[in-house]
């Protein structure tokens, strides 16, 4: 009797409207699904953006899917109007390149948040934005763009677009391909392969140092930021791209961090970090940290972090990361 009870409650869980088990599995599904097809585009949307067009083999690497498995989305998708296929390239329509935007605008926003308010490491930001990006709607990716203070750049210094869809590009060059002597600001990272994003972290590197070439050999890359110097393998340097810096920033180039200013000694700010987005950039000007005004530690700390300066009048508390973003010139 008990056995059947038991039967009779399993087939009455399973077939409830909305919350039953098959209900519940086929959610699932439908959830799966439509995140594949956003990796999809993603894939198609980076490649295309890379000068090149996909195809299914590349799908099918990407997503890690068979390749009957790749063949059978790409159709899919052709009949949702969001690519089409010529020969062996797959290209996006115009529905399918709107969506895959909206999808990367989700993921770099993610990626900003978990930065800025989470303070999440940057090795874990990638995969955490990745679960997010999906089922987002177009009014909460507004929301959240708004609270973050509409930041243009990702913390890996690739382009967040824009609510109307248009994406900005960032001119620069991979590091082991620049020639030219004299300081270049680090503008962009590569998270992808992470092996090669974790040595880069590992090695202290980030984005928006101002950094110089020293030493270049088959082997290795020498670099120094004029304080600290920092040795990479050239299939690691590659993904490092880099940019020269505009003439009113030459002075960057000599400038040091707040950070490193010692108890009394004055500054002059400089800069801020190109690191320092959206909310936290609006956070710093609040605070008078803009250009031109001085800066100097006034209160020492037992602990050494947080510091308190003195900034027109007034007395702040940063933390040493914090410090570390704000450009100065010793005065």
């Amino acid at each position: 009797m008990n056995f059947i009870w038991l039967f009779a409650f399993l087939v009455i869980a399973a077939f409830i409207p909305r919350y039953g088990f098959l209900a519940l599995y086929k959610d699932w599904r439908s959830a799966r699904a439509r995140e594949q097809v956003e990796d999809a585009l993603k894939h198609l949307l980076d490649y295309e953006q890379g000068g090149r067009h996909a195809s299914p083999e590349s799908l099918a690497g990407t997503l890690s899917l068979p390749r009957v498995q790749a063949t059978r989305l790409v159709a899919d998708m052709e009949s949702q109007g969001l690519l089409e296929t010529h020969g062996a390239q797959l290209h996006l329509t115009t529905q399918g390149t709107r969506w895959a935007i909206h999808i990367v605008r989700a993921h770099r926003l993610w990626e900003r948040y978990l930065v800025d308010e989470a303070r999440m490491p940057l090795s874990k930001i990638h995969d955490e934005a990745q679960k997010r990006e999906h089922n987002f709607t177009e009014a909460q990716l507004n929301e959240l763009d708004a609270a973050l203070g509409h930041p243009t750049l990702d913390p890996h210094g690739d382009p967040i677009p824009s609510r109307e869809g248009k994406m900005a590009s960032v001119a620069s060059q991979p590091l082991t391909a620049w020639q030219t002597e004299g300081p270049v600001r680090i503008v962009h990272i590569e998270d992808e392969p992470a092996i090669a994003y974790d040595q880069i972290l590992a090695a202290g590197l980030r984005l928006g140092q101002v950094i110089r070439i020293l030493e270049r050999t088959p082997q290795r890359i020498l670099l120094s930021d004029g304080e600290t110097e920092y040795r990479l393998a050239p299939t690691v340097a590659a993904n490092v791209s880099v940019a020269p810096l505009p003439e009113s920033e030459i002075a960057k180039a000599n400038a040091v961090t707040l950070a490193m200013l010692t108890q009394d000694q004055r500054g002059e700010i400089i800069s801020l970090d190109d690191a320092v987005q959206g909310f936290t950039r609006r956070r710093f000007l609040d605070l008078g940290l803009t250009p031109g005004t001085t800066i100097y530690p006034e209160l020492g700390n037992f602990f050494g972090d947080p510091r308190a300066y003195r900034v027109r009048g007034t007395l702040i508390a940063l933390r040493k990361d914090q410090a570390a973003q704000i450009w100065v010139k010793p005065v």
